[in-house]
C-alpha cells in the first residue's frame, strides 16, 4: 500500500500538544484581585456543599441520628474540609483543590452501621454515638495507608510508571464516572434541577457571545447568579403551595424547608476532636476501610492530574503527588478525630468549577477554605446555604463532572491515536471501567449484597468496594496493560506519550515545577522533593 504524500505547507496541520493549558485567566500562582478572589472563593464553598450535605443525609438517619446530629455532622465535615484544604494547598500538592467528603467511603460506613453489635441498641441516640465511634476507629486505621504510601515515597514509584495513555481512563472516569449524581439527581425535582442546568450553560457559555458588557462577570460568577435565581424560584414554589399535596419524597427534594438543617443547627458551635466519644476498633472493619482508603488514593491521583491541567500548571511530578497523598492521609486522620462519618478526597466538582471560571488560582481555594471554617462555626448561617435543594447541585454537577472528565480526554494529545495498541488499551480500559462496576452495582441492587458474599462483611467490602469504583477499575486495567504490552518496542514509548512527561518525572528537571509546586516558607530546604 502506497504511503500518503507529505503535506503541503499551506495544508491544515493537527493542533500541537501543550504542556500547559492555554486560555486560563489566572493560573495557579497568579491570584485575582481580592474582591474578585473572595467572591470566587465563596463560589467554591457553595459548590462543595452538595457532597457535604448528601453524604450525612444518607448516613446519619441510618445511624439513628436526628436533624440535630445531621446538622452537627455537616458542620464537622465543613470544618475538617476547610482545614484539609488549607493543608493540601500549603503543604500538599499545592494545587487549587478542595478536599471534601468522598462517596467511596459510604459503602464501608453502611457496613459498620449494619454490624450486629449495634443491632440490639434500643436508644437511637446511643446507636448513633456507637456507630460514629466505630467509623472513627476504622478511619483512624485506614489513614495509615495513605500516610505511609505518601510520605515514604512508595506511591511516587507507582506514579512514575503512569504514562499519558494510562492516565486518560483514570482521569476521565474520575469525572464521567459520577454520572449517577448528575441527571438522575436533576430528575428528582425536574422543575428546579433542569432550570439550573439550562441557566448555568447559558450564563457560562452563551452570554459572553451576546453581551458587549460584563462578559467575564457572567461566566466567572455563573454559579452565584444561577443558584440565586433557581433557589429563589424554588422558594416561591414552596411558599406558593406548589408541593402541598405532593408525596413526601418530592417535598424533600423540591422544598427549601425540608432539609432539617436550619432547625437542627446551633447558632455557634466549634467542632472538636472526639466530640462523639473515644473511637472503637474492629479489625475487620479497619481492613475494609483500609482498602477503601487505597481506592480514594487512586481516585485522588487522577483528580490531582486533572487539577494541575486546569490550573495551567505543568504535569505534577510523582514526588508531589506522593506528598499530596500523604497529606490526604493526614486529612483522613482528622476525619477520624473529629467524627465526620466519611473520609476525605479531592472534590471533583470543584475541579469542574476551575474549568468553568478558567481561574486556577491557589489563593481562591484557600479563601474558600476560610468560608468552610467560618460557616461551620456559625451553624445557622452555614445551614442556610446547606439547605439549597439537592437537585440544584445535581444540575451543577452535569457541567462540573463533564469538565472533570473532559480534561482526561485532553491527555490524548500526547499519545499516538493512529496506534492499534493505543486504541486497544484506551478502549478496553474505558469499557471495563464502566462495565465491571455496572455488574457489581446491579447485583447489589437486586440481591442487597455484592457478588462477593461471605459471612464476613468486612471481607466482602474489601472485594466489592474496589470494583464499584469506575476510575479505579479503568486506571488499573490501563496501568497494567500499558506497562506490560509491547514495552520493548522502541516506537511504543512515543505512542504512550512518555516522552512528553519525561522532564516532569523528577521535580528538579523542569524549572516550572519549582514555581508551581515548591513548599512555602523555604520549607523545601528541610523537605526536598525529588
Amino acid at each position: 500500500m502506497a504511503a500518503a504524500p507529505p503535506p503541503k505547507a499551506d495544508e491544515l496541520q493537527p493542533f500541537p500538544p501543550k504542556e500547559q493549558l492555554p486560555g486560563v485567566a489566572f493560573c495557579i500562582t497568579s491570584p485575582p484581585p481580592w474582591p474578585e478572589a473572595i467572591l470566587l472563593g465563596f463560589q467554591h464553598f457553595i459548590v462543595m456543599l452538595g457532597t457535604t450535605v448528601i453524604i450525612p443525609s444518607a448516613l446519619v438517619p441510618q445511624m439513628g441520628g436526628r436533624n440535630e446530629e445531621k446538622a452537627r455532622v455537616v458542620q464537622t465535615i465543613l470544618f475538617v474540609a476547610g482545614i484539609n484544604t488549607l493543608f493540601q494547598t500549603f503543604f500538599g500538592t499545592r494545587l487549587p483543590v478542595v478536599m471534601g467528603g468522598s462517596y467511596i467511603f459510604v459503602g464501608p460506613t453502611i457496613s459498620i452501621i449494619l454490624a450486629g453489635r449495634y443491632s440490639n441498641i434500643a436508644d437511637p441516640h446511643e446507636k448513633f454515638l456507637r456507630t460514629m465511634r466505630g467509623t472513627q476507629g476504622a478511619l483512624l486505621i485506614a489513614s495509615t495507608i495513605q500516610i505511609i504510601l505518601g510520605f515514604s515515597g512508595l506511591w511516587r514509584n507507582v506514579v512514575k510508571l503512569l504514562s499519558p495513555l494510562a492516565a486518560v481512563p483514570l482521569v476521565s472516569l474520575v469525572g464521567f464516572g459520577l454520572y449517577e449524581l448528575g441527571f438522575p439527581g436533576v430528575a428528582k425535582c425536574v422543575e428546579i434541577g433542569l432550570p439550573e442546568v439550562f441557566l448555568l450553560v447559558v450564563f457560562s457559555q452563551y452570554l459572553s457571545q451576546v453581551l458587549d458588557f460584563g462578559k467575564s462577570v457572567f461566566s466567572r460568577f455563573s454559579v452565584l447568579f444561577t443558584v440565586s435565581i433557581v433557589w429563589l424560584y424554588a422558594y416561591i414554589l414552596t411558599i406558593g403551595g406548589a408541593y402541598k399535596n405532593s408525596p413526601p419524597k418530592t417535598q424533600v427534594h423540591c422544598r427549601v424547608d425540608r432539609s432539617g438543617l436550619i432547625s437542627g443547627a446551633p447558632w455557634i458551635s466549634v467542632p472538636y476532636p472526639f466530640q462523639w466519644g473515644a473511637p472503637t476498633f474492629d479489625a475487620g472493619e479497619a481492613f475494609a476501610m483500609m482498602m477503601t482508603s487505597f481506592i480514594a488514593l487512586v481516585e485522588s491521583t487522577g483528580a490531582f492530574i486533572g487539577a494541575s491541567r486546569y490550573a495551567s500548571a505543568t504535569m505534577i511530578p510523582p514526588s508531589i503527588i506522593s506528598r499530596g497523598v500523604g497529606w490526604q492521609g493526614i486529612g483522613l486522620l482528622l476525619d477520624s478525630f473529629f467524627g465526620t462519618a466519611t473520609g476525605t478526597s479531592v472534590s471533583v466538582e470543584n475541579i469542574g468549577l476551575i474549568a468553568l471560571t478558567r481561574i486556577g488560582s491557589r489563593r481562591v481555594v484557600q479563601i474558600s477554605a476560610g468560608f468552610m471554617i467560618f460557616f461551620s462555626v456559625l451553624g445557622k448561617f452555614g445551614a442556610l446555604f446547606a439547605s439549597i435543594p439537592l437537585p440544584i447541585f445535581a444540575g451543577m454537577y452535569c457541567l462540573f463532572f463533564a469538565y472533570a472528565g473532559g480534561v482526561g480526554l485532553s491527555l490524548l494529545q500526547f499519545c499516538n491515536l493512529n496506534s492499534f495498541r493505543t486504541k486497544f488499551i484506551m478502549g478496553f480500559a474505558f469499557f471495563m471501567g464502566l462495565s465491571v462496576p455496572q455488574y457489581f452495582n446491579e447485583y447489589t441492587a437486586v440481591a442487597s449484597y455484592g457478588p462477593m458474599h461471605t459471612g464476613a462483611r468486612w471481607f466482602n467490602d474489601m472485594i466489592n468496594v474496589p470494583f464499584t469504583s469506575k476510575p479505579f477499575v479503568a486506571g488499573l486495567v490501563a496501568y497494567i496493560l500499558d506497562n506490560t504490552l509491547q514495552i520493548k518496542e522502541s516506537a511504543v514509548r512515543k505512542d504512550r506519550g512518555n516522552h512528553w512527561w519525561e522532564k516532569f518525572r523528577s521535580f528538579k528537571k523542569d524549572a516550572r515545577s519549582q514555581e508551581f509546586y515548591s513548599l512555602p516558607f523555604n520549607l523545601n530546604k528541610f523537605f526536598p522533593s525529588v
